[in-house]
């Protein structure tokens, strides 16, 4: 696992660009429906676990991003859906900015200190400004993804 990036926790089909949605519940539905068939865990399942642990407090940590999660039961592996919004929308983020990134953590029941890890390395990435900016101007879902991946940055911290 590396620190930098988030990259190898994502499987198949899994970051949506300009995605419509008009709210914070709306983005949780969108996010558990596109995750669904990646998980191989029902939409309204992961629904419910996102829903009810944003219950909790938000997961809108600032920058525009937020990282919703959840532990579901069932689910084997850690799964990531990456969605760039169209537009912004208020969230009740911890900075009170509108999100337009949203990352959804999914982590199996038991996955203990492998959830917290996996949600750190997003939560790291995310608040990097050069990997949220790059992810902001990408055009393509490949393009979101280098931004993700960002070879070059772990290079250079390497050297």
């Amino acid at each position: 696992m590396n620190g930098g990036d988030f990259a190898d926790l994502l499987r198949g089909l899994s970051i949506f660009l300009d995605v419509e949605v008009d709210g914070k519940a709306a983005l949780i539905d969108a996010l558990a429906a596109r995750a669904a068939p990646i998980a191989g865990v029902a939409a309204e399942v992961i629904a419910a676990h996102v829903h009810a642990r944003e219950a909790l407090g938000s997961t809108g940590f600032g920058q525009g991003a937020a990282i919703p999660h959840g532990r579901i039961p069932g689910l084997e592996a850690v799964t990531l859906v990456v969605m760039r919004l169209a537009r912004p929308i208020d969230y009740g983020a911890l900075d009170d900015e509108p999100v337009d990134v949203a990352v959804l953590l999914l982590s199996p029941e038991e996955a203990g200190a492998n959830h917290l890890k996996a949600l750190a390395r997003v939560s790291r990435a995310l608040r990097n400004p050069q990997i949220l900016s790059a992810m902001r101007a990408a055009e393509t879902a490949d393009e979101l993804f280098e931004a993700i991946d960002r070879p070059a940055l772990r290079a250079t911290r390497a050297a």
